[in-house]
């Protein structure tokens, strides 16, 4: 049976992977992004889009609206959305003090507030029994990313995750993370990376190479299967095994 799917950052990496994935399995899709250009262009067969900033909750609302009357009852959420902000503009001021509230706001916006915004919003619509709400985190949530501020934003989905889980359990909806470590063919690092930071993160994996997001969009499919219907509450991490965290 078809289900309804909303996937967050759905035209690009691993959401548009993830909404490939959910599409070949015969679901309807809403994909969510910034870029209506961006949605337009995903290619996604009988997807419907809806573009907007998911940080802004009058955004959220015509979302939810959307929702109700194309949908109505939503079966599979998936978070996607997010970044490291570059895609964001910059600062705009000299002060290394503004810089890092700069840093530190946009991170938390796209990743962490807009994530909990589109769930608050579409928590009543969750299918019950069988609902599934999954978050995309990152590696960075237990080893840093350089300012912190990315890795801080990702880290905490967990306990929000955690706290939905037991909020949506008796209903016999779960909610899950998946932690991605290094994928290639993202926008995450812009037009390219350095040849040496793509080694030298390669080299931390048992795999020896890098991920892709049709890796990370498995998982997330499984983890929305009757198969992993007493799977909830948990961080599931795929990286090659570059990181081992708890």
């Amino acid at each position: 049976m078809a289900r309804n799917v909303v996937i967050s950052g759905g035209g690009t990496g691993i959401g548009l992977a993830a909404a490939h994935a959910f599409v070949a399995g015969g679901d309807r899709l809403l994909l969510l992004g910034r870029r209506r250009e961006v949605l337009e262009k995903a290619g996604v067969p009988g997807a419907l889009t809806y573009a907007g900033d998911l940080s802004e909750p009058e955004v959220v609302r015509g979302v939810a609206r959307f929702v109700a009357e194309e949908f109505g009852t939503v079966d599979v959420l998936v978070h996607s959305a997010g970044g490291n902000g570059t895609l964001e503009p910059a600062s705009g001021s000299g002060d290394a003090l503004d810089a890092v509230a700069h840093d530190w706001t946009v991170n938390f916006r796209i990743n962490t507030l807009s994530a909990a915004l589109l769930t608050e919003a579409l928590k009543s619509r969750l299918a019950e029994p069988g609902g599934r709400v999954l978050f995309v985190s990152s590696i960075a949530a237990y080893r840093g990313s350089g300012s912190g501020a990315y890795g801080g934003a990702k880290a905490a989905l967990h306990p929000y995750a955690h706290d939905l889980a037991r909020d949506l359990g008796p209903r016999g909806i779960t909610v899950n993370v998946v932690a991605p470590g290094f994928i290639e063919d993202t926008e995450f690092f812009g037009p390219e990376i350095a040849e040496a930071r793509r080694e030298r993160m390669i080299r931390d994996t048992s795999t020896g190479r890098a991920g892709t997001p049709g890796d990370v969009a498995g998982t997330l499919h499984w983890l929305a299967s009757p198969a992993a219907g007493h799977i909830t509450s948990q961080v599931i991490q795929v990286n090659g095994g570059a990181e081992r965290g708890h």
